[in-house]
């Protein structure tokens, strides 16, 4: 059963926030459906809620979070648009990025110079399966796109850029695994994928709704990979039945997106809980979906779009800055933004068959 330990006192200026212990043990196999999301939360929901409601209580956000307005655009992908003005108005300007390979800047802000007070607590996982993963710090993410939006970061003291590895992506898998509420999903933005700090960190946050990309079958590619079209952007998809796959599936993510990176391609992850690759009818429980994306670098901002495109936008969650824009949005204007980002037809399944066959050896 997790363990809560508090760290003892380190340097000046490190970070020591209790610890939470885990084992295979507290993996949630599976998690409450969409027609109870609000059952039983897990002791990690638990902790990481009432901690962040705490640190929401305490005035270490940079606005206050409510209820945001919320609506289904009609059309066929069923695009979910949530109107966040203070998120826009209010949050960190992002770093600028000039390339997919730029190093750490030991002088632009990074999560060394985060406030003891926003880190909730440390994951750090003891026994199987496999090596542990990277242990993550849990830290508020002081511009929520929802309540319970955290930054999952291996160690800020080693100063790693905004590069996915497999031991900091199978620590955000297992988090979910933790989690016991059906919409608590992680992601990752690459730099010149929508990254707004180039210092090592992922997301972790619950979304209120099933998204399409969780039961839709996808086309097979190789035996490790699929291309699933369900959504607003086709995305590779990975799948783990169990946590004995994380490890694997880590490994293979983060191959897949190295190719990306020499490709001259950034990447958006996202995993969330779904039905294996062939869809909900063909047999086989639920496990983790994980998704990747690959699109053309963005690097700075683009005149004239209605909004930026990271890994929510690409999952079919539309945070929108302004009133008239979340009212007056249409189905198509919003596809239309996402996919300019997005490689032609073609392209992306030539990349599919590198990928499969790369991921095959």
């Amino acid at each position: 059963v997790a363990e809560i330990t508090a760290m003892a006192g380190g340097e000046p200026g490190e970070l020591n926030p209790e610890e939470f212990v885990y084992g295979e043990e507290d993996f949630v196999l599976q998690a409450a459906g969409w027609g109870d999301p609000g059952s039983a939360p897990s002791q990690f929901d638990r902790m990481l809620l009432a901690g962040w409601s705490d640190r929401m209580e305490r005035g270490l956000f940079r606005y206050r979070l409510g209820p945001l307005p919320t609506r289904v655009l009609p059309g066929p992908v069923r695009l979910v648009a949530q109107l966040n003005e203070q998120r826009s108005a209010e949050r960190r300007p992002p770093q600028p990025v000039r390339s997919l390979r730029d190093p750490f800047d030991p002088g632009a802000f990074n999560f060394t110079r985060l406030r003891p007070a926003e880190m909730l607590f440390r994951l750090r996982r003891t026994g199987g399966p496999g090596p542990p993963p990277d242990p993550l710090l849990v830290a508020i993410n002081a511009s929520p796109l929802e309540r319970g939006h955290v930054l999952l970061l291996p160690e800020p003291a080693r100063r790693l850029p905004q590069v996915l590895t497999a031991p900091a992506l199978r620590g955000a898998l297992e988090a979910a695994l933790l989690s016991a509420h059906p919409g608590f999903r992680v992601g990752f933005n690459g730099l010149g994928g929508g990254a707004s700090v180039n210092h090592l960190h992922l997301h972790g946050l619950y979304l209120g709704r099933p998204l399409p990309l969780e039961e839709a079958p996808a086309e097979p590619l190789g035996p490790r990979l699929g291309l699933l079209r369900a959504g607003p952007a086709p995305a590779f998809l990975f799948f783990a039945p169990g946590p004995a796959a994380l490890e694997p599936v880590s490994r293979a993510v983060c191959r897949a997106a190295e190719h990306l990176a020499r490709a001259g391609l950034a990447c958006n992850v996202l995993a969330t809980r779904g039905d294996p690759p062939a869809g909900p009818g063909a047999g086989g429980g639920r496990g983790l979906r994980v998704l990747l994306w690959a699109r053309r670098p963005l690097f700075g901002p683009k005149a004239g779009e209605p909004f930026a495109v990271a890994l929510c936008e690409l999952a079919g969650l539309l945070p929108l800055p302004a009133e008239p824009l979340y009212r007056d949005i249409t189905e198509v204007q919003a596809l239309s933004a996402i996919r300019q980002h997005l490689l032609p037809e073609p392209e992306l399944l030539h990349l599919g068959g590198e990928l499969a066959r790369l991921l095959e050896n």
